[in-house]
């Protein structure tokens, strides 16, 4: 584990991006647009066969209400209830993206520090802000668990995911907390915890920790990816903050319907089951894999998300090759501290891993 920084401040979007050494603005949406369209997608962490009715149907009758401007007091209310927190504890965002770019531009902060590999968002928007970027890159050799004296004493704002984007690692809340000083900003991106049974390892909802910033996504778990919904959860003076880097009605009155319905008990129960359906999918895809270890082939892990992440000799062909049998996979060479040896797999029904697997044996006995 190490730690790096990246000098940014008066430099233009596209040279920051450039001297990073890694394209952060590159998604696995990337992978299905266009001429990807038709393939099998295991690029986006989107769970499949979402939206589920019920909240399709829900979301369509908030359309009559389109002529009068957003209200979003009953949607925050309703995360505040689902968390136990008072409504000034939330903020509602057009997805955790936004999030990260009122984080950015709000926050005055000296030196953010980025832990690697994780979603690249946050750095990206910090970079794009003219921050200079810290980062702290987790190892394989480590398990890409989080070490917290890596992360330097000085650093005042902090960003981590749990469970972490690409690499599935769930870290100890007690680990990522320990974090927490006075001065510093903790943000801890929790997108894939609902995924996660339990919510084993969750900080959201808690208020003991200093100068915690918790993200959720709404848009993995319930497939509203293009109607862009999330939530901040921190301390009131940091919400105010972010409020006022917003611009009016951020939130559309359609993603708010999906915001109240999505936090509430009948969502929640079924967010608790589709975690225990996904981790099951993941065992199954994790057992077809490792009959691939002979080939080099190596999962990061233990994955606790939904999807997993596998090292493989001549990772690039790989793709390309599982492209032409219709599957689209996620490079990992965008993330710091990966290389073009990683992909990241989304886990999916057992039919539709059992045929990537096929492909997959294919691929690498091409």
């Amino acid at each position: 584990m190490r730690t790096e920084n990246m000098r940014t401040e008066g430099m233009p979007t596209e040279s920051r991006r450039a001297e990073s050494g890694h394209d952060l603005r590159h998604h696995g949406d990337a992978e299905v647009r266009d001429d990807g369209g038709s393939l099998v997608d295991l690029a986006v962490n989107v769970r499949a066969d979402t939206p589920p009715v019920w909240l399709r149907e829900h979301i369509t009758a908030s359309l009559g209400g389109l002529a009068a401007y957003p209200d979003g007091r009953a949607a925050r209310a309703a995360v505040a209830a689902r968390h136990g927190l008072p409504v000034e504890r939330v903020l509602l965002t057009a997805g955790a993206a936004e999030a990260f770019v009122l984080l950015a531009r709000a926050l005055k902060v000296r030196r953010p520090v980025v832990v690697h590999p994780q979603f690249t968002e946050p750095e990206a928007a910090l970079r794009d802000a003219g921050h200079t970027v810290g980062r702290v890159l987790l190892r394989e050799e480590n398990g890409f668990r989080l070490d917290p004296a890596a992360v330097p004493g000085d650093a005042d704002l902090v960003v981590i995911g749990n469970p972490t984007n690409p690499t599935s690692v769930l870290h100890p809340a007690d680990a990522i907390a320990s974090l927490a000083r006075p001065g510093r900003v903790l943000v801890v991106d929790e997108a894939f915890m609902d995924a996660v049974p339990g919510e084993s390892e969750a900080l959201a909802g808690r208020v003991d920790v200093p100068g915690l910033v918790v993200l959720r996504s709404l848009t993995k778990t319930w497939g509203l990816a293009g109607l862009r919904i999330g939530y901040v959860l921190a301390a009131p003076e940091t919400i105010e903050d972010l409020q006022r880097a917003q611009p009016l009605w951020p939130v559309s009155t359609p993603a708010l319907a999906a915001a109240e319905a999505c936090v509430g008990p009948r969502a929640v129960a079924e967010a608790a089951h589709a975690a225990h359906r996904v981790a099951a999918d993941r065992d199954r895809l994790l057992t077809g894999l490792a009959r691939f270890a002979p080939a080099g082939l190596r999962v990061a892990g233990p994955a606790h998300g939904p999807f997993v992440l596998i090292r493989v000799p001549g990772a690039s062909a790989v793709r390309r090759r599982l492209r032409d049998l219709g599957y689209a996979v996620r490079r990992g060479d965008t993330f710091p501290g990966l290389d073009g040896e990683w992909l990241r797999l989304a886990v999916r029904d057992r039919a539709t891993t059992d045929g990537f697997l096929h492909a997959l044996e294919r691929a690498l006995t091409h």
